[in-house]
C-alpha cells in the first residue's frame, strides 16, 4: 500500500525528469504498481483510511510522484455534476485540445508540494486522451473542466512539469485569457 512516505517531494530530481513510456503489454509488475496508485487515490479521498494511515487527499497521481519514472498516472475525481471519472493509464497523452482555457478559482495543489503556492494555473478547458488502461484496453476519452484539469496536472508530471510553472511569476492571479474558472473562488 502507498502511503505519504511513498511521495517524492518538491526538489527530488525525478520530478524534473521526462518519463520513459511503459512497454506494452505492460509487466505485472507496471500493472500491480499502476493498481497501487489507483487504491492510493480512492484512499486518500476515504476519510477513515485517510485519517488511519495519514494520507493527504489527492484526485491524481503520477508515477514519478513515488519515484517511478514512467508514463503511468492514476486519476480518481467528479466533474462539477458529480459524474465520476476513474482512471488507471499507461502512456497517456493529450491527442488534442480546446483553445479556450481554464483553471482552477481556488488554485491547484499537488501531493508531492507540501506548501500552498497561490495562483492561478491556465490549463485547457476540453482535452482529448489517448492511453492504455490496466485491462490492456486502449482508451480515447473526452475530458472538460475539473476531470481535463486534473488530467493535465498528472500527465505534466511525466514531462518534468510542476504545476506552479503554469503560474504568471508577477501575476500569479491574473485572470488567464480567453479562460472559464472552474470551482467556487
Amino acid at each position: 500500500m502507498i502511503t505519504m512516505d511513498d511521495i517524492v517531494r518538491d526538489g527530488h530530481p525525478v520530478l524534473r525528469q521526462t518519463a520513459e513510456a511503459v512497454e506494452l503489454p505492460p509487466t505485472e509488475r507496471d500493472k500491480q504498481q499502476l493498481a497501487d496508485m489507483i487504491e492510493f487515490v480512492k484512499n486518500s479521498q476515504d476519510e477513515d483510511i485517510a485519517e488511519k494511515y495519514g494520507l493527504r487527499p489527492g484526485v491524481g497521481l503520477a508515477a514519478p510522484q513515488i519515484n517511478i519514472s514512467k508514463r503511468m498516472i492514476a486519476v480518481h475525481c467528479e466533474d462539477e455534476d458529480g459524474h465520476l471519472y476513474s482512471y488507471a493509464l499507461f502512456n497517456p497523452r493529450i491527442v488534442s485540445h480546446s483553445v479556450k482555457r481554464a483553471y482552477l478559482a481556488t488554485g491547484e495543489g499537488c501531493l508531492s508540494v507540501d506548501k500552498s503556492i497561490p495562483g492561478f494555473v491556465p490549463r485547457y478547458e476540453k482535452i482529448r486522451v489517448k492511453a492504455s488502461t490496466l485491462e490492456d484496453e486502449y482508451i480515447d476519452i473526452r475530458l472538460k473542466g475539473f476531470p481535463a484539469i486534473v488530467f493535465q496536472h498528472e500527465i505534466d508530471h511525466l514531462n518534468g512539469i510542476m504545476f506552479y510553472d503554469h503560474i504568471e511569476k508577477d501575476r500569479p492571479f491574473a485572470e488567464p485569457d480567453n479562460a472559464v474558472a472552474i470551482g467556487k473562488s
